[in-house]
């Protein structure tokens, strides 16, 4: 099988949802936090210092500072800012809390894992770890030298992320991996982020062999590794080498649910995706990116000083928008979107695969319409004029939100060309890209006072004969901001 067969195959169109209902059995819902039985488990600071550097700062490549001086202070900082709890919700109904986290996820499922390696950090063991988000602790998989093979083995901290399809095919179906492809985009980026607002790079690798990996974190049957993050700088705490004896303690992963149905799209495509034997460090470069520019130069951007701990910790998925004639400015648009265009430092992000189509609902200064951005310009084409609103929220699978938000977003990937550089690997690396595209979207539109969704569910052909795009393009992530609707069930 190929990545366009599943994707053909996984297609919104009205006869396909009428076809295949999807009835949801809450008895057996996946259980949203992955924890170990049997191993040590280590206590993260509880209140670690937040980064004050101002968000957008941060998004647009400056780095902030850390205060810790040793490895369980600047692991919590760096997990607290990018994959633990931020608030929860009440169902006034029944009395149900459920948890939401700093890394958004698709139906707020989170199939995504955070397993780090650490190496040199003081007052820290080596070893290899297991976040624990619900309590905010690590789970000590291995004691001493753990390798990753991620061609920067020696970097004192490498982060593999991982995906549990199951959690989200629970409620998605074959389609589900989609949606886990962009959770680790936006986890990613969430790392990423609070790494750099901390005063660390990082770098992303996506080509592994995917086996091997999962066996070096002796991962559970229902978990497969994604992207390896590593970080590197000054301002991580360590020590001088000394040797270690490994340890495994392993540890026993809880079962999600009590049963796990099987979805073959979604095993031919992680098969198809997968790699073996991959030489290291190879590097594999796609075509430039296609150029162009429009008629509308958009202004400098907005600024903001709200610091990026805050906006981090106060990112929520909002569930709709007010409409009516509240508008977001032109310079507010220009920020968002010059965040959105900032390079993307992995080993696949040499040419972006993603191009940005917005359907401008109420912006000042910018008619309604349709436009497709070209970053390198900082220009807007318009595609169509006139009202969107109704388009929008239709192409979105009626999703109202679409249509009221200020402004909604196609995200559109070349995947022909992603292809061409990386084979069926490729597939993984353009939504990887959305979902990273999407965080930014996210904090950048908090950090001005606005609130965004992503929406992974849209009809494909329609979105495609709409924005007449051309035959190599796909869209592959929709996304809209604006002023959220408050929710009186959230709790921080």
């Amino acid at each position: 099988m190929t990545w366009r067969e599943y994707h053909e195959a996984t297609k919104h169109t009205v006869e396909s949802l009428r076809r295949a209902p999807h009835s949801l059995d809450w008895a057996n819902m996946p259980n949203p936090f992955r924890h170990y039985e049997g191993v040590p488990v280590l206590d993260l600071s509880a209140d670690p210092p937040a980064p004050d550097a101002p968000a957008l700062e941060v998004l647009r490549g400056v780095s902030g500072l850390t205060p810790a001086r040793e490895g369980a202070t600047f692991l919590s900082q760096l997990l607290f800012y990018s994959a633990a709890i931020s608030a929860s919700k009440c169902v006034s109904s029944t009395g149900y809390r459920y948890a939401l986290r700093v890394n958004p996820s698709s139906g707020n499922l989170h199939p995504t894992e955070f397993h780090f390696r650490t190496r040199r950090m003081k007052e820290w063991p080596d070893g290899l770890y297991h976040y624990r988000p619900s309590t905010h602790m690590a789970e000590q998989r291995a004691l001493g030298d753990v390798e990753m093979k991620s061609g920067g083995s020696s970097a004192p901290l490498v982060f593999v992320l991982t995906t549990i399809t199951w959690r989200e095919a629970w409620k998605y179906g074959d389609r589900a991996y989609r949606y886990c492809l962009h959770d680790i985009g936006h986890a990613w980026q969430a790392l990423a982020l609070a790494a750099q607002a901390i005063g660390c790079d990082s770098f992303a690798a996506g080509y592994f062999p995917d086996d091997e990996v999962a066996q070096l974190c002796r991962l559970a049957d229902d978990e497969a590794p994604m992207l390896l993050v590593e970080l590197r700088s000054a301002s991580i705490p360590v020590h001088e080498s000394y040797a270690c004896e490994t340890v495994w303690y392993g540890g026993q992963a809880n079962q999600l649910s009590a049963e796990k149905a099987d979805y073959a799209w979604i095993d031919r495509i992680h098969a198809a995706t997968k790699l073996s034997n991959c030489p290291y460090p190879e590097i594999l470069a796609a075509e430039p990116t296609p150029t162009g520019c429009g008629e509308i130069k958009l202004p400098p951007p907005a600024s903001s000083i709200r610091a990026f701990g805050e906006v981090a910790r106060l990112r929520r998925s909002a569930l709709d928008f007010l409409g009516g004639t509240r508008s977001m400015s032109l310079t507010q648009l220009s920020a968002i979107l010059a965040t959105a265009s900032q390079r993307l430092f992995a080993d696949f992000a040499g040419a972006p695969f993603m191009q940005l189509y917005l359907y401008a609902h109420r912006v000042d200064g910018l008619q309604p319409g349709v436009y497709r951005h070209w970053p390198r310009s900082a220009e807007l084409e318009q595609v169509k004029n006139g009202d969107q609103r109704v388009m929008a929220a239709g192409l979105s699978l009626g999703q109202e939100l679409a249509g009221n938000a200020c402004v909604a977003f196609s995200m559109v990937g070349d995947l022909d060309r992603a292809a061409r550089a990386h084979g069926d690997r490729g597939y993984r690396y353009v939504h990887f890209e959305a979902g990273a595209i999407g965080h930014r979207l996210y904090l950048a539109a908090e950090a001005l006072g606005l609130g965004a969704t992503g929406i992974g569910s849209f009809y494909d052909e329609e979105v495609h004969r709409y924005l007449n795009l051309a035959p190599q393009q796909q869209v592959v992530y929709h996304f809209a901001i604006g002023y959220p609707v408050p929710d009186a069930r959230v709790r921080g």
